[in-house]
């Protein structure tokens, strides 16, 4: 059976990774953080480091998607990548592109901002949150990628989260007819 991929999608702290990852515990399968977190410090980055982790991300999504029990709950995807190098860089190296057409999700998870800001010393985009959720959910329109939209507390958020993932199981374990 196919493995079903669910990326945690949205700007910075809105909690996507701590969601990811209770989701990968509760459903008991694999998670893939967000590489970027693991290769660099500051936003003062080039653009031979963005296609370095816009591989990184994709190898390890393709790696964990061996090991996964069904789902695999990913903290980010390409187009981040690719939102956050035109953001900081004013470009996009074509890479990125074609490493994106490499995964496809099997649902969109949209954070929105409605929850607070927390530093820690990398995001570095509170006065932005705006801009980047109407960047971020036109990345998806263009795409005609649809998305579910986490909003509310974390509680809510929470429950919304785990209802969706289970629609998806009750739905990959139905036999076909």
């Amino acid at each position: 059976m196919k493995v079903k991929k669910i990326c945690f999608y949205g700007p910075e702290s809105t909690g996507k990774t701590s969601m990811a990852m209770r989701m990968a515990k509760i459903f008991e399968t694999e998670f893939v953080p967000e590489v970027a977190r693991e290769m660099i410090i500051t936003n003062n980055f080039t653009l031979d480091q963005i296609v370095s982790i816009g591989k990184r991300q994709t190898e390890r999504i393709l790696e964990k998607e061996k090991t996964a029990n069904k789902l695999l709950m990913c903290d980010t995807d390409l187009i981040t990548t690719q939102i956050y190098s035109q953001y900081y860089l004013g470009v996009v190296p074509p890479e990125l592109y074609l490493f994106e057409r490499q995964i496809q999700f099997d649902l969109y998870l949209l954070f929105d901002i409605d929850v607070p800001w927390v530093a820690d010393g990398l995001r570095d985009l509170p006065h932005k949150r705006e801009e980047m959720f109407y960047i971020f959910r036109q990345a998806l329109e263009t795409r005609n990628i649809p998305c579910v939209l986490v909003q509310g507390d974390y509680n809510t958020r929470n429950n919304l989260v785990k209802e969706e993932i289970e629609k998806m199981l009750i739905n990959y374990t139905r036999p076909a007819l």
